[in-house]
């Protein structure tokens, strides 16, 4: 009867001192009573135990100059896995990789675009535009050769899309085999949510499906213009994005042999050069007649590449869950610990060490992890984690641990993952796009409520945020995903200041070597997003069916199929 009154009176502590954890909270009717929230005690006690500190330590060291940025395939990015596999292990979790060990091993090749590379771009009139790399243009061969030549006719194609479903088709059954084709990013702009989902980015607008339609068309090689405004960020992305080596999952198949993107400026030349305008060729692709060009110009491109097969690693631990029948189960966490590493042609400080991206992710996977391991009860499903590797070389980790789970993805039902949660104080809202495509959602929403935190939806979805990250990977598979994030309000400030935090960290950091650790770093809101995501977990290990997509929704055929 003692112990049974110590857990009550823990409950009720813990209850009362969680933010929100009361009656008539933000996002529900005045003096409503918020759904209960079915965590056990011993899941409240460990909930209680995620400390902001914890979070800081974490990424105080992740991104220390001595990682060197965190490179995949790279001393610093190794450490960073040991790092994480020998936390994992001391929080007592079981490995969960290859051969009883905590890493999977992800095969790997790094191609590095040689200076020995000539892009020129030959129009029909005037001179030949001989490119600057990463200054004017970026370019990848794709076939993972040493070498290879393309000497082929440029044609615009628009978008770059076909998608049945929205009755749109920049391809118009031109044939662009052995092509060179010149696209925009994005997608066609629209208000209406049926077409292309209005503001918010499918993945048609992606580059990743750019290529891939490219390649399915017969295609030798794609050129984007890049657009600050089209693509959410700027040319400084792209070029740190694509400067040093870059890595790829083995080659199964064709590929590119160029795949590029060019500056606006360039394109401007191009076009001017063969009789059009770029700025009516942009407007002329919104439309639904538009059909493909012939620009009369080629591109002639001597790709010379240094090519790298190795390994990189996931770290993937375990809790076992405690229901005999449910623990072949498992709700998954996943955060991505590369970053971009050292890049030796840049003066003065030339490690990118990736401090919110995504040592914050890690030190929230880290934390939620040691939580869960000192909880005094375990969930019913087991609980993955994921530590993966190669997010910033196109969410190559992940991809690699969907086709290959510890756990089959069918049995998977659900992953949080946490991407970028920069350290700003404590939120008042939460971020979670994608998960109202989930039938977890109405869970979600009781959960908000008792947290007291407003859900804000996708401050930026022209941005296409939900298919930039690891839980793509996952929905990709079939698994409900969706990453957990702020919003823009936080405590003391409007969400105007929320905003400028975003853009500020956009223009000034993100992907550049001034993504730094700095002591006066708030991760009270860091350690909010751990406590919801534990509760969020717990839950989702705890409900009496797996967690599924919305019907309708694009990722519910692979669910099925993976069932």
């Amino acid at each position: 009867m003692q112990g049974m009154t110590r857990i009550i009176s823990l409950c009720l502590v813990v209850c009362l001192s969680l933010p929100g954890w009361s009656e008539g909270m933000a996002g529900g009717p005045k003096g409503a009573k918020a759904p209960s929230v079915k965590l056990p005690g011993p899941a409240f006690a460990a909930l209680e135990t995620i400390n902001p500190e914890h979070i800081r330590w974490h990424v105080r060291y992740l991104s220390h100059d001595l990682l060197e940025g965190r490179g995949t395939g790279q001393r610093g990015g190794d450490i960073a896995a040991e790092y994480i596999a020998t936390q994992f292990a001391e929080y007592g979790l079981k490995p969960a990789g290859d051969q009883g060990s905590y890493m999977q091993k992800v095969p790997l090749v790094g191609i590095t675009t040689l200076p020995e590379t000539q892009f020129s771009i030959v129009p029909k009139q005037g001179d030949a535009l001989n490119l600057k790399p990463l200054d004017e243009f970026v370019a990848f061969d794709h076939t993972q050769q040493a070498q290879s030549d393309v000497d082929a006719e440029i044609v615009y194609v628009g978008y770059g899309i076909e998608a049945p479903e929205y009755n749109w088709n920049d391809y118009k059954g031109v044939d662009v085999r052995g092509k060179v084709l010149l696209m925009l990013v994005n997608e066609p702009p629209s208000e209406d949510v049926k077409f292309f989902k209005g503001k918010a980015l499918t993945y048609y607008g992606r580059w990743t499906y750019k290529y891939e339609e490219a390649l399915r068309k017969g295609a030798v090689g794609v050129i984007l213009i890049h657009q600050t405004q089209m693509a959410s960020y700027p040319w400084e992305v792209v070029r740190n994005s694509n400067s040093g080596e870059k890595s790829f999952l083995k080659r199964e198949g064709g590929a590119l042999n160029v795949a590029s993107w060019i500056q606006l400026d360039v394109a401007k030349r191009l076009a001017s050069a063969s009789g059009m305008d770029l700025a009516k060729m942009m407007k002329d692709a919104q439309s639904r007649e538009f059909h493909p060009a012939t620009l009369g110009a080629k591109l002639k491109a001597h790709m010379v590449s240094k090519v790298r097969n190795f390994e990189s690693n996931n770290v993937v631990a375990i809790l076992p869950g405690s229901d005999h029948s449910l623990a072949a189960e498992a709700v998954l966490y996943t955060a991505h610990y590369d970053h971009l590493g050292i890049r030796p042609d840049l003066p003065g400080d030339n490690i990118f060490n990736g401090a919110d991206d995504n040592a914050t992710g890690c030190g929230i996977l880290l934390e939620v992890a040691r939580a869960f391991g000192a909880a005094g009860q375990r969930p019913k499903r087991s609980i993955l984690f994921a530590a993966v590797t190669a997010e910033e070389q196109g969410l190559l980790g992940s991809e690699y641990f969907g086709k290959h789970p510890p756990i089959a993805a069918g049995k998977i039902s659900l992953d949080l993952n946490y991407d970028d949660v920069p350290p700003l104080g404590a939120p008042e809202e939460v971020e979670v796009s994608g998960a109202e495509r989930t039938t977890f959602y109405p869970a979600l929403e009781a959960m908000a409520r008792q947290f007291r935190l407003a859900i804000r939806p996708d401050a930026q979805p022209e941005a296409g945020s939900y298919y930039r990250s690891d839980h793509f990977s996952l929905a990709h598979v079939g698994i409900p995903s969706f990453s957990i994030g702020e919003g823009t309000k936080f405590k003391g400030h409007t969400a105007a200041w929320g905003l400028a935090q975003q853009q500020e960290y956009v223009e000034k950091r993100y992907h550049q070597p001034s993504d730094e650790y700095r002591p006066e770093m708030d991760f009270v809101g860091d350690a909010a997003m751990a406590r919801f995501g534990f509760a969020l977990g717990w839950e989702a290990a705890s409900l009496p069916s797996l967690v599924g997509w919305q019907h309708g929704d694009e990722f519910e055929a692979a669910r099925i199929k993976s069932q």
